[in-house]
């Protein structure tokens, strides 16, 4: 850990890949925060944080609903909860049964933070992995695009080559429904899988990025370029591949995409590995431990950062969710979770330059004993790593909520905002 970055607080969930029922997984996953509170997704559910003290965060309750993934939206008193997979027999969803073969969204009440109540659900075809929403307050709604890990095959037909757009209506969340597809463009190969994660940034610069396959691909959703965030227009793709032929989407797919919020730079990151490998060892190449830097106008690669400090051979790790601190002297800085590399901060106000601000990088999780005897190296470390308020909130798979401090004055003109979805920009900063 850099001298520039303090622990401030700890709100603990302890939780394993291994040694417990899929059923029964409580891993912490992606995170959400409106006002003073953090909605901590989690494989079985989601944990409501108080988080109006920093430095001592409290559990407020701890929402049940033993679907994997459990990546959440939330907007004033609604939340949305990706649920991945097809529901195996015997799941259950804020105690009511989940119907065998499920796999969508789940909407909830969260007015009363002690005990969220289910009010709705929508089946997608290849579940959701993932979600990025925005008010559409034209149409007093909200618009919620679901993301899929990789494509789906039913009855013989692939499937999951598309965002699934999602209306979630103010006045009747419940019965929220798909209201759109929009399909995925594969790039030079002529196929993709899916749309893993989305960065989205209103304002004045209405793009929306989507992390797929080998070839993210960038819509506009409203001027100058067109299209309306139910109706985006595909714009252009990005690939990445070095000199040494390695390319993104052999072994893994683009992962997550966010703006600067001058809309003038897009941030992709990727997962080799599918998160579950040591990619980030000395051994390997730049490509695998990179957050990649492109024109927002134009796809042009602008530069990249390689993660500095290499990680062991037990250490699953890739450049994986973060989001870029708002700052009102347009610098460019990013905080980013990266599984066992723990939490990073990087300064990119020159994309060709990249500089890396502090960091706190744990030591390696001791092995663990699955259920058949196998002594396996755990997977875990920071899922998501966010910059919300002067303060840096990490997922920390296995283990919880952390919270730290950076004391460092690149930082120094962020804005402070009333609530955040990470993935979700909703003004743009000149």
């Amino acid at each position: 850990m850099t001298k520039n970055i303090h622990a401030l607080g700890h709100s603990e969930h302890i939780a394993s890949f291994f040694g417990v029922d899929t059923a029964v997984r409580q891993i912490s996953s992606d995170i959400a925060f409106w006002g003073d509170i953090a909605f901590h997704g989690n494989y079985d559910g989601f944990r409501v944080v108080d988080i109006s003290a920093p430095g001592n965060p409290k559990l407020i309750h701890h929402q049940r609903c033993n679907g994997d993934q459990g990546d959440v939206f939330v907007w004033e008193n609604i939340l949305v909860r990706s649920w991945n997979s097809p529901a195996p027999a015997g799941r259950f969803c804020d105690g009511e049964p989940v119907p065998v073969g499920f796999e969508g969204l789940h909407i909830f009440d969260v007015s009363d933070l002690s005990d969220p109540d289910l009010i709705g659900s929508v089946t997608l075809d290849c579940g959701s992995h993932t979600t990025t929403g925005a008010l559409d307050a034209d149409n007093n709604r909200l618009i919620v695009y679901s993301n899929v890990s990789s494509g789906c095959v039913k009855g013989g037909v692939a499937l999951g080559n598309a965002i699934d757009v999602v209306g979630v209506p103010l006045d009747d969340p419940g019965s929220a429904s798909v209201v759109n597809q929009v399909p995925i463009v594969g790039g030079s190969l002529g196929t993709n899988n899916g749309c893993h994660d989305a960065g989205l940034i209103l304002g004045e610069v209405n793009l929306l990025a989507c992390a797929s396959g080998h070839a993210a691909n960038v819509f506009s959703v409203g001027a100058p370029n067109g299209g309306t965030l139910e109706e985006p227009v595909f714009l252009y793709n990005v690939e990445e591949q070095d000199d040494l032929g390695n390319k993104v989407g052999i072994g893994g797919r683009w992962h997550s995409a966010a703006f600067t919020w001058d809309g003038e730079v897009l941030v992709l990151g990727w997962e080799p590995g599918g998160g579950a490998a040591p990619r980030c060892r000395a051994q390997d190449a730049d490509i695998f431990k990179s957050m990649f830097f492109y024109d927002a106008d134009t796809g042009a690669k602008l530069g990249q950062w390689v993660l500095p400090r290499p990680q062991s051979e037990a250490e699953n790790c890739t450049i994986h969710n973060y989001n870029i601190v708002p700052l009102k002297d347009g610098r460019y800085v990013a905080v980013g979770g990266h599984y066992q590399a723990g939490t990073w901060v990087t300064d990119f106000t020159d994309p060709a330059n990249a500089e890396t601000v502090a960091f706190a990088d744990p030591p390696p999780l001791p092995p663990v004993t699955t259920p058949g005897g196998m002594v396996v190296n755990e997977l875990g470390g920071s899922w998501s790593s966010y910059w919300y308020n002067r303060v840096i909130y990490e997922s920390e798979i296995t283990k919880g909520l952390n919270l730290y401090r950076l004391s460092d004055s690149v930082t120094a003109h962020a804005v402070k905002l009333d609530h955040l979805n990470p993935q979700t920009q909703e003004f743009s900063l000149p």
